[in-house]
C-alpha cells in the first residue's frame, strides 16, 4: 500500500535533476492527508481511472501518428519543418523520448508481511506500508547518483512525472500499480548506491525495514530496457515565475 502519514515529507536538498525535483513536489497532491481513508467504491473508482488514461492514451497515439504522417509530407518541401523535426529528434533522448538500454540498479519496495507479531509492534498501520515519500527518496537519490533513464513499475519517469495515490495504490500517469513497487535506473551502479547510502530519508526508511520487516532490496544488473516515454508530454500545472514580480 501506498500511505501518508508515518513519515514526513522527503527534501530534495542537492538534487538537481529536474525530474527528481518534479517528484518531490507531486507530494503535495496528497496534502498531508491519510491516503488510506474511507473510499467507498475504491475498485470501481481505480477502475474507471485507469480506463480514462488509457482512453487518452490511445487518443494521444493517433494524434502524434497524424503529426508524424503529416511531417513527413511536409517535409520534403518545406525547410523549417525538416530543421524542427531534426531539433526535436536531438532532444528527444534529454526528454526521455526515446528508450535507453545498459548497466544500473534495480531497487524494489515492499510493504511488510502480514504478520501478527509485526502487527503488534507497531505504532500504527502506517508504519508497515510502502509510502509515497518513501519511492519519492528513492528516486531523488538515484537522479541524485546520475542515474540517465529511470521507470516506475513499467513506465518511463520523465520531468513532469509525478506520483499520486488512489486509496492504497500507487498511481503513476494515470495507471494504478499495487505493491511491491520496482523503481529500475541506468546509470553508473557504484554512484547511484552511493547516493542511496547517503540519503537521510531512504536510510529512514531502512530503519523501518530493520523494524518492521518492509522490503527493501537493491540489485545490480548489467543489461537493463528502460522504454521511452510514449504519454503526453504538457506540464499543466506549472508556470515561469514572473522574475520582476516581488518575492514573497
Amino acid at each position: 500500500m501506498v500511505g501518508v502519514g508515518r513519515r514526513p515529507g522527503t527534501g530534495v536538498a542537492g538534487v538537481t535533476a529536474l525530474a527528481g525535483l518534479l517528484f518531490v513536489a507531486s507530494a503535495g497532491t496528497a496534502q498531508g492527508t491519510d491516503l488510506r481513508t474511507d473510499i467507498t467504491d475504491l475498485v470501481s473508482l481505480v477502475g474507471s481511472e485507469q480506463a480514462r488514461a488509457t482512453a487518452v492514451q490511445r487518443e494521444v497515439e493517433l494524434l502524434r501518428k497524424q503529426v508524424a504522417d503529416a511531417s513527413t509530407t511536409a517535409g520534403a518541401a518545406d525547410g523549417p519543418a525538416v530543421m524542427a523535426a531534426a531539433a526535436a529528434a536531438e532532444l528527444a533522448p534529454a526528454a526521455g523520448m526515446t528508450a535507453v538500454s545498459g548497466r544500473g540498479l534495480v531497487v524494489t519496495l515492499d510493504d511488510a508481511p502480514n504478520d501478527p507479531g509485526v502487527r503488534e509492534r507497531a505504532n500504527s498501520l502506517d508504519d508497515l506500508v510502502v509510502h509515497q515519500q518513501d519511492i519519492q527518496a528513492v528516486v531523488n537519490a538515484l537522479w541524485q547518483g546520475g542515474a540517465q533513464a529511470m521507470m516506475l513499475m513499467d513506465q518511463r519517469v520523465i520531468s513532469t512525472s509525478a506520483v499520486r495515490c488512489i486509496g492504497n495504490t500507487l498511481s503513476l500517469h494515470g495507471t494504478p500499480y499495487s505493491p511491491p513497487y520496482v523503481v529500475t535506473a541506468i546509470g553508473d551502479p557504484d554512484s547511484m548506491r552511493a547516493a542511496l547510502d547517503a540519503s537521510p530519508e531512504v536510510s529512514e526508511y531502512q530503519d523501518y525495514v530493520a523494524a518492521f520487516g518492509l522490503g527493501y532490496a537493491v540489485a545490480t544488473e548489467d543489461e537493463l530496457q528502460v522504454p521511452a516515454y510514449t504519454g503526453p508530454s504538457t506540464l499543466q500545472f506549472a508556470r515561469v515565475a514572473d522574475a520582476t514580480a516581488p518575492a514573497t
